[in-house]
């Protein structure tokens, strides 16, 4: 347990860190899933603008590091031109 208050503080801050962390982690995976999943070349199109925009600020936050960033939004990319 923490003996000072401004290590409780600390506590504090990093589980409410956290949560939001995993929440905004977790609707990008989402994200990704379902662009991955379409098979319509338009709507994918559409998505991955959003998608990217998405882990662009992830990255920039440092909730995912900007190179698993970049090799997802490549990835998707060859996704979406395939179509």
């Amino acid at each position: 347990m923490a003996n000072h208050k401004s290590s409780e503080k600390r506590i504090r801050q990093t589980q409410v860190r956290n949560l939001r962390n995993r929440y905004y982690a977790k609707t990008a995976r989402n994200a990704v899933r379902k662009l991955r999943a379409t098979i319509v070349k338009e709507e994918a199109a559409a998505l991955y603008v959003k998608v990217s925009s998405m882990l662009d600020k992830l990255a920039k936050k440092n909730v995912i590091h900007k190179n698993k960033a970049a090799n997802l939004k490549s990835k998707l990319a060859l996704h979406v031109n395939k179509l």
